[in-house]
């Protein structure tokens, strides 16, 4: 691959861990604390699976994207980086969906099971979550661009390959 050809990636890459580390810290920082009917409560990240499963997913995501900035473009690792860039940009969506429900839940409840909203309570927990939502759904894009990238460049191998 020329040097040309590496820049776009690198790049994408790049805005790739930041938004996965932006993610990742702007969850483990949240958290808030509320009193209600006397009875103090903590919304943080850790109390629930879904935000755990969201978080973790994004630090894998960014150990991934800082692993493959210093990795050489000889390395055996780039022959695998479509099927890499698959399970990653898999596991970001389904973290992403997952997370997006249980936002969805603390803001607006469910009437029907009888859950009551939190975020009037833990503005700053919801707010918090939020923006690693928003950085997460970033990831998400700029991972579906770098799997759409990786595509490309193996149907090129493949048709040079044929030629």
């Amino acid at each position: 691959m020329t040097k040309a050809k590496r820049i776009p990636p690198f790049l994408l890459r790049l805005l790739a861990l930041s938004a996965t580390i932006s993610a990742t810290i702007v969850l483990v920082t949240s958290h808030d604390s509320a009193e209600v009917l006397n009875m103090s409560f903590v919304a943080k990240y850790s109390n629930s699976p879904t935000l755990k499963y969201f978080m973790i997913v994004n630090a894998i995501a960014s150990g991934y994207s800082l692993v493959l900035l210093f990795v050489p473009s000889k390395s055996l690792l780039w022959h695998f980086l479509l099927v890499l860039d698959l399970v990653i940009t898999s596991l970001l969506i389904s973290s992403i969906s997952a997370a997006l429900a249980i936002a969805y839940v603390a803001k607006k409840g469910n009437s029907h099971a009888g859950w009551l909203p939190i975020c009037g309570q833990v503005p700053k927990f919801c707010d918090h979550v939020t923006g690693a939502l928003v950085a997460g759904f970033a990831a998400v894009i700029i991972y579906f661009l770098l799997l759409l990238y990786s595509i490309h460049n193996v149907l090129d191998l493949l048709s040079t390959a044929k030629a």
